[in-house]
């Protein structure tokens, strides 16, 4: 796959799950230029000179939100982040503080106060990269409003709750896979299909959906087709407008 937009390799070291982003043993990261590529191809197919409102309805740890957002603070107007369980619920809220000075101050005090107490030059160097995070950060646009709420992604009455206030323009998600990941909620064997169908009733006409998986495509079953599709190592892609949902998703 040829990158359009994410075309200069970049060094997203600052950006590495577990160092000033936290991570959690089955809570997987996400290639951050790939997420980079994504996000920018939804905005393509969005169209429209305004920032987005950015909704990832099966969040996990909250990393992908959190990395789109330090990268592209200029370009959105909120991040909503949403999941049926708990403890991904927890690590997001701690991840998506980052997009705000407070929190990136409050972690680096964390970082430098491990450094002191086990003398390890890694957590220094982490405490380095909190505050670079918080130049660029500030560079964007400042701090970047969010929220984490509690839905499962297969009911469509807890997705609208969970969407109030926001009208998302892009839903962005990596969805689970099996090996540290597994669906859960009212209906894990629904899959991709399941969700896009709770999904469909909430979305505005013009939101685009884009569904990251391991494998060599995207399952999103019944007679939808992408309006775009890429895949980048093991992980495939699938970009979807608001309108090809709903009735297409059966038969």
């Amino acid at each position: 796959m040829v990158y359009r937009h994410a075309t200069v390799r970049g060094d997203y070291e600052d950006l590495a799950s577990g160092a000033v982003l936290h991570s959690a043993p089955g809570f997987p990261a996400f290639p951050v230029r790939l997420a980079s590529e994504a996000f920018q191809r939804a905005l393509a197919l969005r169209g429209g000179d305004g920032p987005a409102t950015v909704w990832d309805p099966c969040c996990g740890s909250g990393y992908l939100l959190t990395v789109i957002g330090l990268l592209h603070r200029g370009r959105i107007r909120a991040l909503l982040a949403s999941d049926v369980s708990d403890d991904a619920l927890r690590i997001a809220r701690a991840n998506l503080d980052l997009l705000g000075q407070a929190g990136l101050s409050a972690r680096a005090g964390v970082l430098r106060e491990r450094a002191e107490r086990f003398a390890k030059p890694s957590y220094a160097a982490a405490a380095e990269a909190a505050g670079r995070i918080g130049r660029m950060l500030a560079a964007g646009g400042g701090d970047l409003p969010h929220d984490v709420r509690r839905a499962d992604v297969f009911d469509q009455g807890e997705l609208v709750e969970a969407a109030a206030g926001y009208a998302p323009d892009i839903v962005i998600t990596d969805v689970p896979y099996g090996e540290q990941t597994t669906w859960q909620g009212s209906g894990g064997d629904a899959g991709v299909p399941g969700m896009l169908a709770a999904l469909a009733p909430v979305l505005t006409e013009r939101a685009v959906v884009v569904v990251t998986a391991r494998g060599r495509k995207v399952p999103l079953g019944g007679r939808i087709r992408a309006r775009e599709s890429f895949k980048v190592g093991t992980r495939a892609v699938a970009l979807l407008t608001a309108d090809q949902l709903g009735d297409h998703l059966t038969g």
